[in-house]
């Protein structure tokens, strides 16, 4: 059984005991995600319009961090013109604990 659910303008495809990093949430212990795009169990695929009602994915927060750094290099050519800046996405890990299905 798994979803495919969409948090911070991404879609993640989870099942039960999948570890996601997704966008910064505010969130301490427990989230709750009800942005469902597509839910399937060994039998049936049901697809929404754009989302699902009655299916949600529970989520226990295992933490939050930076991602790598990415450098960004601007270069203007005979301008003498150049800049340099990093930037560090901050993310939320999540340890996915049940998708359910209240149809």
């Amino acid at each position: 059984m798994f979803a495919i659910i969409e948090s911070g303008g991404k879609q993640y495809k989870v099942k039960k005991g999948d570890i996601i990093d997704v966008e910064l949430i505010d969130a301490k212990s427990h989230v709750t995600l009800d942005k469902v795009l597509l839910f399937s169990d060994s039998k049936t695929i049901e697809v929404g319009t754009p989302y699902l009602k009655g299916v949600k994915v529970s989520a226990k927060v295992l933490g939050t961090g930076k991602d790598k750094k990415v450098t960004i290099f601007k270069y203007k050519n005979k301008t003498n013109y150049h800049r340099t800046i990093g930037h560090r996405q901050p993310y939320t890990r999540l340890e996915i604990e049940e998708v359910t299905h209240g149809a």
